[in-house]
């Protein structure tokens, strides 16, 4: 299969800093991941790696896309020492909204990825957060994931989260709160609750993870949404084809 594995800034970052235990768990799976499939990476974290080097206020745009600047090379260092350990070698890959909203530019970031996975290198996609102001205003990697999952033609999209799967109600403030194993249809109502991000880097929440599942349902693409901090779950899933925990979205029975 080629999937696409999205984590946010709430898994990669913890007290200001990139959470280096996390990523090297995350590395260790992709690694093992990238054994039997094509992997593509679409990670947040630019803004928060950014951070780790200069504290400037976040809720500045113009600061907000400097943090970004400093922090992509930041973050792709971090990953290409952490993926080398086994002999990986990872790419980035910035996009704008303005590329996926255009067939050719659409066209020509697919060849690029296709051109790397062909050579077993891991594409590592983020968003230009550098230069693209609505983005950092009102968007989020969840949507973008999703995008990539679909126009580089993947066959599952999986995001790994603060959240570790959907429920019936929120976990946080009810302790009864049942998680869904497996979803087809997402109801209008949830996908326009209010959003409730977690993390001070973060832009989404369980809408934003919604959003991006129904998109790929409208698309007959899989979503499988699992927690970023304990990776069990997505291991018995990917790995070893049991489905112990997480919730899979999926128009197939």
């Amino acid at each position: 299969m080629r999937v696409v594995v999205k984590v946010g800034s709430a898994v990669l970052t913890q007290d200001g800093n990139i959470a280096l235990d996390r990523m090297r768990s995350l590395v260790e799976f992709l690694s093992e991941l990238k054994k039997e499939h094509e992997v593509i990476l679409v990670s947040s974290g630019a803004v928060a790696g950014g951070y780790t080097e200069l504290k400037l206020d976040r809720n500045n745009i113009a600061n907000k896309q400097a943090l970004a600047a400093i922090g992509q090379p930041v973050l792709m260092n971090k990953y290409a020492n952490k993926f080398s350990k086994y002999e990986i070698l990872t790419a980035q890959v910035l996009v704008t909204a303005a590329n996926l909203n255009t067939p050719s530019d659409i066209k020509r970031v697919r060849a690029t990825v296709e051109t790397l996975l062909q050579n077993s290198v891991l594409p590592i996609v983020n968003e230009n957060d550098a230069t693209a102001t609505d983005e950092l205003e009102l968007g989020d990697n969840d949507q973008l994931s999703a995008y990539i999952a679909k126009d580089m033609q993947a066959d599952m999209l999986v995001i790994l989260s603060d959240i570790d799967a959907y429920y019936d109600s929120d976990p946080r403030k009810n302790p009864e709160a049942k998680a869904f194993k497996t979803v087809n249809k997402i109801s209008e109502e949830e996908l326009h609750k209010e959003v409730t991000p977690n993390n001070v880097f973060a832009t989404g929440g369980i809408v934003t993870k919604l959003k991006a599942a129904e998109y790929l349902l409208q698309a007959n693409i899989d979503t499988f949404l699992a927690s970023g901090f304990d990776l069990s779950d997505v291991k018995s899933f990917m790995l070893e084809g049991s489905h112990k925990g997480g919730t899979l979205f999926t128009c197939k029975g």
